[in-house]
């Protein structure tokens, strides 16, 4: 390769940030790396999203323990990746929950998915030595289901396809309070690698539904009060879009992968080159909006030789 990922240069540390975003409500944000919910009941702690190693999640339990000793009895993985799984030994929890599509998706690709983004965030992956394997989840549901803490009830739901086919969303009725794993980010890039663009804003719009009065984002800051959710929405969307319109114009023209290439750029970067993580994310998106705009309606795998091969594709 002429180049590497933007991510494989990225190894500096991010400030975490530990926002209370509703009465025992948390964000576990560090500038537009991987976030953490926390969700703390009248005896234990939900927390969603383990990060991607044992190390970092530590990060997080150590948040969790400068606002209460309560154990840690459940963790929801709102999707596959590696980066929000693969640090789930650390929380000790008795319940991990996903949904049905993402635990198939693990079996399906989740290795694959680790050698990829092994490769792909170095830093994310320091002392990735203390990972046991595959993260598998104890629970699983199809299109919801309730978790209470005690008498704070807690709801985990599939609203729709988006970020990948199995994505979950975790809602906290007392509160009006919304975690959306990677569905919503804020002043970060979207990663679409494994989306469904054409679902996407119908998903954001079934979450807009519940008018939240936060959510904790999938990356980037906790987002409070109804004109920040509103913006982080209508730019998640523009996002998407943004990728997906591009492409389909080139291919419908019968146009190359680089050429749509070159169509997003022009499009997208304007608007979105200063958000964490776009740099990294552009080739990958470009990659799965090309496929899904040629019909090719699931994500295909990604390995590490594909990545390289994408990259090399797209230097052409």
């Amino acid at each position: 390769m002429s180049r590497k990922f933007a991510s494989q240069g990225d190894m500096s540390e991010k400030t975490i940030s530990f926002t209370e975003i509703g009465d025992g409500l948390y964000a576990f944000t560090a500038e537009g790396d991987p976030n953490s919910g926390v969700i703390i009941g009248d005896e234990s702690v939900m927390v969603i999203e383990a990060q991607a190693t044992p190390r970092l999640a530590r990060k997080v339990v150590d948040c969790i323990r400068s606002v209460t000793d309560k154990p840690i009895s459940h963790l929801v993985l709102t999707h596959y990746h590696a980066v929000r799984v693969l640090g789930a030994s650390a929380y000790g929890a008795g319940e991990i929950i996903m949904s049905d599509t993402a635990r198939a998706m693990v079996v399906e690709r989740g290795q694959e998915d680790w050698d990829s983004e092994f490769g792909r965030f170095p830093r994310l992956f320091q002392g990735h030595e203390e990972i046991p394997g595959l993260t598998w989840p104890t629970t699983t549901f199809s299109d919801s289901m309730t978790v209470y803490l005690g008498k704070r009830r807690v709801d985990i739901m599939h609203l729709g396809r988006a970020h990948t086919a199995g994505d979950a969303v975790v809602w906290v009725p007392d509160s009006e309070v919304m975690f959306t794993g990677d569905i919503v980010e804020y002043h970060s890039a979207c990663y679409c690698g494994d989306g469904y663009f054409a679902d996407w804003g119908d998903t954001l719009e079934a979450i807009a539904a519940y008018e939240p009065k936060a959510i904790a984002p999938g990356r980037g800051d906790a987002l409070i009060g109804e004109e920040m959710i509103e913006k982080a929405l209508m730019n998640t969307f523009d996002f998407v879009d943004s990728t997906y319109r591009p492409v389909k114009r080139v291919a419908a023209r019968g146009g190359s992968l680089k050429e749509a290439w070159d169509a997003v750029r022009a499009e997208c970067d304007p608007k979105f080159a200063d958000y964490a993580i776009y740099e990294h994310c552009l080739p990958f998106n470009v990659a799965r909006a090309w496929d899904e705009a040629r019909g090719i309606e699931t994500p295909r795998i990604w390995t590490a030789e594909r990545d390289q091969q994408m990259w090399a594709d797209l230097q052409g």
